[in-house]
């Protein structure tokens, strides 16, 4: 008997971390073969080499870094490669390879809201389609939240990319040199609760809009 009740509590907690973990591992490989791409595509071949092109998700996970996603919304994949000095404007194709990322998952959302209400409207709530419908919806929810959190000007995150395109050179290398210590200004910001509060309406915001788009007259 209570091996009977351990086993069905663990294949549940199995089941939810799963529920949470694969779409997770959708939204941070778009990320960053969105990254890699544009980054490709403006001149620099470093993500292609390293073989970061690749849907393999085993080629751009940090085990770490997706099971803080996976818990407490903050986390991170292991970071594409870019050269920028492979590119024609190497400040400018800097933002725009750094933007591709977190765009890429407000249009992943967007097309998965839209699956959304296309399989909703087919299927209502058959059997399977409930769970169907909350795992599209779990990714979309999490593929905002993660380019959301990305656009937060503070480095090493996308956003601190796109801001720093703006400054003079000087000001600007030497602010990429010292980039990899914004982590511990970003762990302290993210654990206030003040700070998480203005992430989460920005996703909120966000996520409302998208949804009433893709279910606009539905």
């Amino acid at each position: 008997m209570m091996n009977n009740i351990l086993y069905n509590l663990d294949l549940t907690v199995l089941y939810r971390f799963l529920f949470r973990a694969v779409p997770a591992l959708i939204c941070v490989v778009f990320h960053e073969i969105s990254h890699g791409y544009v980054s490709y595509r403006l001149g620099d071949e470093t993500a292609k080499t390293q073989g970061r092109l690749s849907l393999n998700p085993l080629r751009h996970i940090d085990p770490l870094g997706l099971l803080m996603l996976i818990v407490v919304g903050f986390g991170w994949a292991r970071p594409v490669s870019v050269n920028m000095y492979n590119f024609k404007n190497p400040k400018r194709d800097m933002a725009i390879t750094a933007l591709a990322g977190p765009v890429s998952n407000i249009l992943l959302a967007f097309v998965l809201l839209i699956i959304d209400r296309m399989l909703l409207s087919a299927f209502t709530f058959r059997t399977g389609g409930f769970t169907i419908h909350t795992f599209i919806t779990t990714t979309a929810q999490i593929s905002v939240y993660l380019g959301v959190f990305n656009l937060i000007p503070i480095p090493p995150l996308d956003g601190s990319k796109v801001l720093f395109s703006i400054l003079p050179n000087s000001l600007y290398n030497m602010l990429m040199r010292y980039e990899r210590y914004g982590m511990v200004l970003l762990i302290f910001l993210v654990l206030s609760r003040f700070f998480g509060d203005y992430i989460y309406i920005a996703f909120s915001k966000i996520y409302v809009f998208l949804r009433s788009i893709a279910f606009f007259g539905y």
